[in-house]
């Protein structure tokens, strides 16, 4: 077998990859990239945020245009036109997507494009039959969509998230299965494109990893901008007529439903990209969820294997992957980075409205023993969101009672995930509340709403009272 040296191999293309491909060559010259996918690019740029965003944008523009009276506005005929609207993400990818490959290409890096598994600890065997050896490799393979074995579920007439991306039509009725973060912001986007949308999620509320109070905001959205939104569930079976609708029957609230759809979307979770990659012969471990297990410093158990991004978790989160691609590099290279500080992390669900989280949740923080002052104030009592019709949801902000630090911070309604960085940066500052009253807080704007609730915590804090 032909044997190529390097100094450092990452496997997947993608932001966590060319994070840690990218901080390696900053001390090193050989540094390996392989990526067996079709396109390079990575998830997030070719088949997850970008795309993603792109569309839900639209939805949101024709939402409003849509609703011009309540506005003063007369605007006939809005409507979508789905090639148009392909077209744009299309290009909108591209223009992304080109300037990776134009990184990723560059002589900087040797780019391999082949399929690749492990052949021992420290060799990858390629599909050619050629091998690639290295002291340090960084796995960031991504996920993939998950199946869980539904009677009926088929992946080939089921469509995933992929496939609502690429639509050129307009699906007359859509079936949602799953209500995590990408089941509902296409759920909410097929709805305002004008698909009848049927939303299915087995546990008692939408997007769990968010707060109750805030998921029962987005329920409360949906529900009336027209979804069918049906939560604790027990999905039975999934049935196929000859015209190819689909007929989906669930338990609910101790009666058997059935509800019919002309397609079926699948975003019931994602699992980790590994199996292809023969982890057992470099002594890969794997954790209970599937995911590469790592230590703070993206570490496997095999400690010349690093992971990174959706392969190794916690979080599936774009940021995040750069970070642990960055830690991951610069350990294996000899340096002493400092691990990514969950405690510090920024979550933005991109529905409307919109879920912002940053720091520590308050349950977590009052599990560790800080004794907090809690603060909110709700879009429906704010000046710019009330002439902007985005009434829906709040702002909240919790702090440490004995130094008035800050200790997290949520928000959900309109842009919150452009509002929640305000916060993230006094966060990241260890700011406390009395300084950030110190800031001028324009008016009208959407961020002087998070002087309010910080306004209160100083108040609390004067007075000795807790909240």
């Amino acid at each position: 077998m032909e044997i190529q040296e390097f100094d450092l191999v990452v496997v997947g293309g993608g932001s966590a990859g060319y994070a840690a491909a990218r901080t390696a060559r900053e001390r090193v010259e050989r540094v390996a990239i392989v990526d067996q996918g079709p396109d390079l690019g990575g998830l997030c740029i070719l088949k997850g945020c970008m795309p993603s965003k792109t569309l839900i944008y639209s939805a949101e523009v024709l939402h409003l245009a849509q609703r011009d009276q309540l506005f003063g506005l007369r605007i006939p005929h809005a409507m979508v036109d789905m090639p148009g609207l392909k077209k744009r993400k299309v290009a909108m990818v591209e223009d992304f997507a080109s300037y990776r490959r134009e990184q990723l290409q560059s002589d900087r890096f040797t780019l391999i494009r082949q399929k690749a598994r492990f052949l021992d600890r420290e060799t990858l065997e390629l599909e050619d039959g050629s091998g690639i050896r290295t002291k340090h490799f960084v796995v960031t393979t991504g996920s993939v969509p998950q199946f869980p074995a539904i009677p009926g579920l088929d992946p080939k007439t089921a469509w995933t998230s992929d496939d609502v991306l690429d639509l050129d039509f307009l699906p007359e009725s859509v079936i949602v299965l799953g209500g995590g973060v990408v089941a509902c912001e296409l759920a909410q986007y097929l709805n305002r494109i004008g698909s009848k949308v049927i939303q299915i999620q087995r546990s008692p509320r939408i997007l769990k990893e968010a707060s109750a109070e805030a998921a029962a905001v987005v329920e409360q959205a949906f529900r009336d901008e027209g979804i069918a939104l049906y939560t604790d569930t027990q999905l039975e079976r999934i049935e196929q007529d000859a015209d190819g609708g689909f007929a989906v029957h669930f338990k609910h609230k101790g009666n058997v439903v059935t509800v019919e759809g002309k397609h079926l979307m699948n975003a019931l979770g994602r699992s980790p990209a590994v199996n292809s990659l023969n982890l057992e012969a470099a002594g890969v471990e794997l954790a209970p969820s599937g995911h590469i297990a790592v230590n703070k410093f993206q570490q496997s158990s095999n400690p010349q294997v690093y992971a990174c991004g959706d392969v190794a978790g916690p979080y599936e989160i774009v940021h995040i992957a750069i970070l642990q691609g960055e830690v991951a590099a610069q350990h294996a290279l000899g340096q002493s980075p400092e691990p990514v500080d969950y405690k510090l992390r920024t979550g933005v669900v991109f529905t409307d409205p919109q879920i912002a989280e940053v720091g520590i949740p308050v349950a977590e923080a009052r599990d560790r023993g800080i004794d907090l002052i809690v603060a909110d104030y709700p879009f429906d009592d704010h000046g710019k969101s009330i002439l902007m019709e985005a009434r829906y949801g709040y702002v909240k902000v919790w702090a440490d009672k004995q130094s008035g630090k800050l200790v997290g911070a949520e928000c959900v309604g309109k842009d919150a995930g452009e509002l929640i960085h305000a916060m993230a940066v006094a966060i990241s500052l260890g700011a406390n509340a009395q300084q950030l009253m110190k800031t001028q807080w324009y008016h009208p704007t959407l961020s002087e709403i998070w002087s309010y609730p910080v306004e209160d915590i100083v108040d609390a804090l004067n007075s000795g009272e807790s909240t």
